[in-house]
């Protein structure tokens, strides 16, 4: 059993170090029986998620097939708390039933196999002191889970939820409501511990080491509706040319709600969204580049029980990019970057689009929604083209069924179907060696299963 260690783990240890010594302050000797109270007076969490996945990749002709049967289990405990500090500690292990017979990412060595990034490995997903003393302020040291949206909406900070090995990160967090309808959320990170496991040989695959500040702000005040503005600063300290191009300065703001439509007892939903992403430290490259997001849909319910809600909704979807820049002998991209985010959930469930192409993308989308028989149907339609030059990526399709019994038990089914565009942009500028994923054919599918206490 491989268990994440090393100056990684360290900085996390040292982090939650700082905690205890205001701990040990406190009386603790006189207060034995509080101690013992807080350790076991917890909570154990287990989660058990079994998914079966398929990929028929077009990217190249020596690329087969790739089918995945895979177990992740969790098994967390959260203590109670003493003079207002609680530790919270997850280990994660993932598993693969049978042959490997898919590219874990890089770390089995399979290439001719299409890519699947469900590594096997046991590692601790989460250690971390957390601090209660504060009025309305919760304080997280150590490794932990991050996200500033509820999934699937991680756009820029997340933990890639999809995949098996969850994103963690090694970081110090504060968290504050004392405001009325008023969140401040800030941390600063140290090291994010990737998908593709501790033991992927490959250059900045299993940690990105950076100096990373995160700040995000929401306000609910406003009626039928939420503000949200945002800060990400991230300087990685990576091995790779393409990897410090990530090190970026992101700024925007978000605003998204619902209306009560009375007369047809619906709600019109909407969302608007602009950041602005410039080059940070390290960035060998110069890049300034825009993101936006407008949405617009409605939503009904009814009393079922057959059908029991119903919703549409359109949305478009821009990340700029200025093309490659080349530096030394290699092209980097320019185009709008999110590697921190959860991209599984945005740009198709076929993965083309998980790094912004260099010439940028342009995303238009409709999204049908309807929860029948207690089940949860979704159908989303995309339409793909570059931001520079305009020309067409392609089309998807993405279904997904899934199903929730008793609060604990899910189950579910998806397929992705990305069809290219052969346009001569398309298929490389420098003919078709030079072309993206994005220029190749791809179905997926997936089945799981998953328990949660």
């Amino acid at each position: 059993m491989n268990i994440r260690s090393g100056k990684r783990m360290e900085f996390g240890i040292a982090t939650a170090a700082l905690f205890a010594v205001g701990a040990s302050l406190a009386p603790v000797a006189a207060n034995a029986d509080a101690l013992w109270e807080a350790l076991t007076a917890g909570k154990v969490d287990v989660s058990m998620r079994y998914r079966y996945e398929d990929v028929d990749d077009d990217q190249l002709p020596v690329i087969r097939q790739a089918q995945a049967n895979t177990l992740r289990t969790t098994i967390g405990y959260g203590t109670g708390l003493f003079y207002d500090f609680g530790v919270y500690f997850q280990l994660e292990d993932v598993r693969s039933i049978g042959d490997e017979r898919y590219n874990n990412g890089g770390q089995n060595g399979l290439t001719t196999r299409a890519v699947i990034v469900d590594p096997q490995g046991t590692e601790i997903q989460q250690a971390a002191l957390r601090y209660r003393g504060l009025p309305k302020t919760l304080i997280v040291g150590g490794r932990q889970e991050i996200e500033h949206r509820a999934a699937p909406l991680n756009r820029f900070v997340g933990t890639v939820p999809w995949r098996q090995n969850w994103q963690s990160y090694d970081a110090i967090r504060f968290i504050n409501d004392g405001i009325s309808a008023l969140k401040v959320d800030y941390s600063y990170v140290w090291n994010v511990n990737r998908i593709f496991g501790e033991d992927n040989p490959l250059p900045d695959r299993s940690d990105f080491d950076l100096e990373g500040h995160l700040f995000s702000t929401t306000y609910s005040g406003i009626p039928y509706s939420t503000l949200e503005a945002y800060g990400y600063l991230l300087d990685f300290d990576a091995n790779l040319l393409g990897n410090r191009a990530l090190s970026t300065s992101t700024f925007g703001a978000r605003f998204q709600g619902a209306y009560d439509w009375v007369g047809y007892a619906a709600k019109i939903l909407y969302t608007a969204e602009y950041a602005h992403q410039t080059d940070y430290k390290q960035n060998p490259v110069n890049i300034a580049a825009d993101y936006t997001l407008l949405e617009l849909g409605a939503s009904k319910a009814f009393p079922g029980p057959t059908l029991e809600s119903l919703s549409a909704k359109f949305s478009y979807e821009v990340l700029e990019g200025d093309g490659p820049t080349r530096v030394g002998t290699v092209n980097v991209s320019t185009g709008f970057q999110t590697p921190l985010g959860t991209n599984h959930a945005f740009q198709g469930w076929a993965d083309r689009f998980l790094s912004t192409p260099a010439d940028g993308i342009v995303d238009s989308f409709i999204t049908l929604q309807a929860r029948v028989l207690a089940t949860n149907l979704m159908i989303t339609w995309h339409t793909y083209e570059s931001d520079r030059d305009s020309y067409a990526f392609g089309t998807e399709w993405n279904v997904q069924a899934v199903r929730v019994f008793a609060d604990h038990y899910t189950v579910g089914i998806k397929f992705a179907r990305y069809d290219a565009d052969n346009n001569v942009l398309n298929l490389g500028r420098n003919g078709p060696a030079s072309a993206g994923k994005q220029a190749f054919d791809s179905d997926k599918f997936w089945v799981w299963g998953e328990v949660r206490f």
